[in-house]
């Protein structure tokens, strides 16, 4: 219950990390399923409709059930951390930002036992998506926007509280890059995801009411939906690799003993990414006719990201020379990360060419450079994250030995699945098919990049273990294993519930490095000790979040009744949150000052 009910941030964070683990695994196996079909030319293993299924479900658990609850989960866990601060600014709107992305994740993938999962595509195109006679495309559309609808709400609730809930003296020049990279994420999500809200709408409103708006027959234009989709999708992409490399600026800053290179260049960069972010989503359209003004204005702006990525890029590169670099598995997964994502960016650039795009269009050369992108820099990020975070959000370290098998499996594996993708995009291989003719020299590539799926699947069974094996009393872990230079290792094992006894004060960038070096070896707090207030938990969000799961179903069904019945659970709770006048609680001065003695606090 404790679980069900709680309001805070960190165990939200632990939340998101377990359901997004959860659905990474479920996405892996798609991807591993996939990939065995495609193993051998002429193959009949997972055809037709059922491999149609697997794709669009791979794609769609991967971006928005696996990435994006992971990355909310380390935003959740370290971002009030690296303020100073107690608490998000909107405790109870960060649970029901979990459960509603918990639900509507749920009611996606139940869709695989409900008549089947949806076989448009990840992305949904239109007229594949209003055309199809089975609901698996009900279950996405709905799935996704109560899912959205929590993304949504977590972006708001970071936005404030990185405003308004920074300790004494972090002015936003002092802000770690992890918490600008979540600031900037946190505001593309503001106004990239609406776009996929209306985008949403209008295809509920075409399956559901028989709307025309995507029906050429009726004044419809499919490439309306194509417009919405992109518009949030290509804002999606930075929305994913921003926190990566915050996570990646972090460790290569603690792990080579030294202050992150041009910092300030980081933060511009990062700000810029996110603005030029929305200015690109025709590169995904080259091929549908706008006319080469569009398609050079587009390719232009693509052709720009380059700069800022590229000023990171150096910036670790000179931040880890001359650095006292110690090889842990966080660091392993972070200088990996950077010649990765380096390839995804080349290929990027290769695509943003609009003349060379409509070669390179629908081929598998374009599912090698995304890959790259996504994971060979989000995932590695991620994991890079979770090996240098892990101590400070379950008490435990994880084994050194294994997180380096971890690592070399899945490096490898990675490079061995994708590497080949390019050679058979540009020998003609297109992308979304389930099988392919021997005798087109298309057969060796294809069998290496199954063998280096399986590798990637055998890496995640090694974290998997290592994990379990981290439980043991034996990998305890200190409050500061890393020598770490943020805030998030300047507090007890475990971290009190309220974070911080007495709000710190920052006397600089890296501030616990700034305390260390003047010898203090403990942040100086900014007020003595007093009272400390904490919001109550509330088992409203679930039951909030159920409402629209129920909800879902009745549309999915056209039964209106359960429909409403849903809607009605939802109202309800709203009504409760808003009459029940909930004051919190308060830890008295007494009991934190025996937290400080005890060494609690």
């Amino acid at each position: 219950m404790d679980w069900l009910t709680t309001v805070d941030h960190k165990k939200i964070g632990i939340l998101y990390l377990l359901a997004g683990g959860f659905f990474f695994l479920i996405g892996g196996l798609e991807a591993v399923l996939m990939r065995i079909q495609l193993m051998e030319p002429d193959s009949k293993i997972f055809t037709g409709e059922l491999y149609n299924q697997l794709l669009t479900m791979h794609g769609t658990t991967m971006i928005f059930l696996a990435a994006m609850p992971i990355i909310f989960g380390f935003m959740n866990a370290i971002v009030p951390l690296q303020l100073g601060a107690r608490d998000v600014a909107f405790p109870y709107v960060n649970a029901v930002g979990f459960w509603l992305f918990f639900f509507g994740g749920v009611l996606l993938n139940l869709s695989w036992f409900l008549g089947g999962a949806p076989e448009a595509g990840w992305t949904a195109y239109a007229p594949l998506s209003t055309v199809a006679e089975d609901t698996g495309v009900d279950f996405y559309v709905l799935g996704l926007q109560i899912a959205g609808a929590g993304t949504l709400a977590g972006g708001i609730n970071f936005l404030v509280t990185i405003i308004n809930m920074r300790a004494p003296g972090m002015t936003f020049m002092r802000m770690p890059l992890f918490t600008w990279a979540s600031f900037v994420t946190s505001g593309l999500i503001l106004f990239a995801f609406p776009a996929l809200t209306v985008g949403f709408f209008l295809l509920m409103f075409e399956r559901v009411f028989d709307a025309n708006f995507f029906n050429p027959d009726m004044g419809g234009n499919i490439l309306i939906w194509e417009h919405i989709f992109w518009i949030f999708g290509h804002p999606e992409v930075y929305i994913l690799i921003l926190p990566a490399f915050g996570i990646i600026s972090e460790v290569i800053s603690t792990f080579s003993n030294k202050r992150l290179f041009g910092y300030s260049a980081m933060v511009f960069a990062t700000v810029l990414i996110g603005f030029l972010g929305f200015m690109v989503w025709v590169h995904h359209m080259f091929t549908v006719g706008l006319g080469p003004v569009a398609n050079s204005i587009f390719a232009v702006a693509t052709m720009a990201i380059a700069i800022p990525t590229g000023v990171k890029i150096f910036n670790w590169i000179f931040t880890m020379w001359g650095g006292q670099i110690r090889f842990s598995t966080a660091m392993l997964f972070a200088v990996g990360f950077v010649p990765t994502f380096v390839m995804g960016g080349v290929t990027g650039v290769m695509l943003s060419v609009p003349a060379a795009d409509y070669q390179y269009h629908d081929s598998y050369f374009v599912v090698a450079h995304f890959h790259y992108v996504i994971v060979g820099g989000l995932i590695l990020g991620l994991f890079s994250g979770l090996y240098y975070w892990y101590p400070r959000m379950f008490n435990r370290v994880l084994n050194e030995t294994l997180g380096k098998w971890n690592f070399w499996l899945f490096f490898i594996g990675f490079h061995l699945t994708f590497f080949p993708q390019h050679w058979l995009g540009l020998m003609g291989m297109p992308r979304r098919v389930y099988t392919y003719m021997s005798g087109q020299e298309l057969d060796g590539a294809n069998f290496v990049s199954t063998i280096g799926a399986i590798l990637m699947g055998a890496g995640t069974v090694v974290l998997l273990i290592n994990i379990i094996i981290s439980a043991s009393s034996k990998y305890a872990t200190t409050k500061d294993p890393w020598d770490g230079r943020t805030l998030e290792w300047s507090m007890p094992v475990p971290t009190p519930e309220y974070n911080f006894a007495q709000t710190p004060l920052v006397r600089g960038l890296d501030a616990l490095y700034v305390e260390k070096t003047a010898g203090n070896g403990e942040m100086t707090p900014a007020e003595p000790v007093g009272e400390i207030h904490m919001p109550n938990g509330s088992i409203l969000p679930f039951i909030l979040s159920l409402g629209m799961f129920i909800s879902g179903f009745g549309f999915i069904y056209s039964n209106w009744y359960v429909a409403g019945a849903g809607l009605g659970l939802v109202l309800i709770t709203m009504f409760l949150r808003s009459i029940i006048d909930d004051h919190g609680y308060h830890i008295h001065k007494e009991e934190v000052e025996a937290d400080i003695k005890g060494g609690r606090a």
